[in-house]
Parts: structure tokens; sequence; C-alpha cells
């Protein structure tokens, strides 16, 4: 069985984000959505609930599994039996941090490879971050999110 790891803070996790995953649903037996906390981003929403939201978001998929996860993303791989880490590139600056990530991955574990995979076009210019601006100053969200993702940011 082939299973990707698709990591990510996914602080919120936006519709970009659900293409993707659905995107891997179609190419790998298992996608394994692991949400991490992530020590040079603040988070507005708890990891719980961050989890809670992936899970609603992603239910209608039958081969996800949504999972937390703290530490180095490789010892989470491993210990899934996973091989694979899917990551997303939205743009070319996204790859230079995207290739840092992939180096020090191979240094940590070389057993395990990293794809990347490209959202449709329509979604490239949505991020976490500017989706959590943009709630921030009380602006509507719901184009760039699923309806429960945009009430649980009204309510945080």
């Amino acid at each position: 069985m082939r299973t990707v790891v698709y990591p990510g803070t996914f602080n919120p996790i936006t519709n970009g984000h659900t293409d993707l995953v659905e995107r891997a649903a179609s190419i790998f037996d298992q996608v394994i959505v692991a949400v991490g906390n992530s020590t040079q981003k603040s988070s507005r929403m708890s990891l719980q609930t961050r989890v809670a939201l992936c899970q609603q978001v992603l239910g209608h998929i039958r081969n996800v599994e949504v999972s937390s996860f703290t530490g180095l993303l490789t010892d989470f791989v491993e210990q899934r039996g996973a091989r694979l880490i899917l990551r997303g590139l939205r743009t070319v600056a996204d790859f230079e941090y995207e290739f840092q990530l992939v180096g020090m991955n191979r240094v940590l574990a070389p057993e395990i490879e990293t794809l990347f995979l490209a959202p449709d076009e329509h979604f490239s210019y949505i991020s976490s971050t500017l989706v959590r601006e943009i709630a921030g100053y009380g602006g509507d969200v719901s184009q760039f999110v699923h309806p429960v993702v945009a009430a649980a940011m009204r309510e945080s």
C-alpha cells in the first residue's frame, strides 16, 4: 500500500489544501494529513481544533486520515510506515523554502522521498497566513476556506 504524508500547520486548512488532498487521494492508497505545530508560526486555533476542522473538511474522502504530530516530521513518517512526504507548491518562492526542507529531511531520513503537487491555479494565491490576516481584520474568508472553517474563524 502506498501511503503519503501531507504535513502542515493547517492554520487554517484552506481550499488550496483541500484541493491537494483530493489530488493526492486519487494517486495514493492512503493520505495522512499530519497537523503539527510550528515554533515559527503563531496559531489562533489550538492543535485539537485544527485537527477537528481538517477531519470535517476532508471527511468526504475515504482514504484520508487526519492525525496530529509533534516533533520531527521524519520521525512521524517513519512511525506511520510511510516513505513519502507530499508538499504543495504555489509559487517559485515556495520552492526555495521547500527545497531546503527536502535537503534537511534527506539528511535525517534518506529513505524518505518528498513529492510536490501544485494546486489548481485558482487556488494558487491562497495562503493560510493571508486568510488569518483577512479574518483578523473582520474580513470575509468564505471564498478561501470551507464553511465550517470560516465559522470557526469568526468565533475565535
